[in-house]
């Protein structure tokens, strides 16, 4: 594989101001991509990262801000990204809202909210960006989670928002081929949570015990990933490749 494969390619990363979605930015950048890195509050950050990047590579990051629960609007993110650079070849849905929501106490704007960030904006990413990507002959990597299959205590919307973004990544692997390759991501434990999704060192601990390799991964192991399906992973389609340290082989 050539070492400048991706060399003014571009990709479209939702929420790729801060954590996992920084680092795949990162990495990506690192191997010749030019980014469009979507965020909604985070302006500071995505600032930062496009200074910290265009240090190495000038003009090489444009910033679109867009809320993802308003979908008449994105079709117009997804534009704002064409016209950055000219092209679209990858889009990434990192985006991603995450909290308990315990039966008995859920309300429909927690509904609204998770399924909307996590189900409903990559499906209508995906559609807008699909005339580009097959121009391209582009993917997409779907961040999904391995509790789409194992579903957290007190997470059932989240849960069934990630479940439904597995069905949704083998669909569009299907509806978008021959052109498009779709595959997703399943993160284990990566980045410990924050806000109210906060766990305690002694959660901490019992869910690393569960994991064969006792340990944690990083936003580096999910940033690798995807480069491996948008750089190499030609004859790859419609896959969730789990990034768990073992987790989803323990019963």
């Amino acid at each position: 594989m050539q070492e400048n494969v991706l060399t003014g390619k571009v990709v479209l990363i939702t929420g790729g101001a801060r954590r996992v979605g920084a680092e795949i930015a990162r990495t990506l950048h690192a191997h010749g991509m030019n980014l469009v890195i979507h965020y909604r509050a985070s302006k500071d950050d995505a600032h930062a990262l496009q200074v910290e990047l265009e240090k190495r590579r000038p003009q090489s990051v444009a910033l679109v801000k867009g809320d993802l629960l308003k979908v008449v609007k994105l079709p117009g993110i997804v534009e704002e990204a064409v016209a950055a650079f000219g092209r679209l070849d990858a889009l990434v849905n990192n985006a991603s809202s995450f909290y308990p929501t315990p039966v008995g106490a859920a309300t429909e704007e927690q509904w609204d909210d998770l399924i909307g960030t996590n189900l409903k904006a990559p499906f209508f990413l995906a559609q807008a960006a699909a005339p580009h990507l097959k121009k391209t002959h582009g993917c997409i990597v779907n961040i999904a989670d391995i509790h789409a299959e194992r579903p957290i205590k007190h997470y059932p919307i989240y849960s069934a928002a990630k479940a439904g973004l597995v069905m949704l990544t083998k669909s569009l692997a299907r509806e978008l081929a021959p052109e498009v390759r779709v595959n997703a991501i399943a993160p284990g434990t990566i980045l410990w949570p924050e806000g109210e999704a906060e766990v305690s060192e002694a959660q901490k601990q019992e869910l690393l015990a569960r994991i064969p390799l006792r340990r944690s991964g990083s936003p580096d192991d999910i940033a690798r990933t995807a480069l491996f399906l948008i750089r190499d992973a030609g004859y790859i389609n419609g896959q969730i490749i789990a990034v768990c340290g073992g987790r989803t082989v323990v019963a």
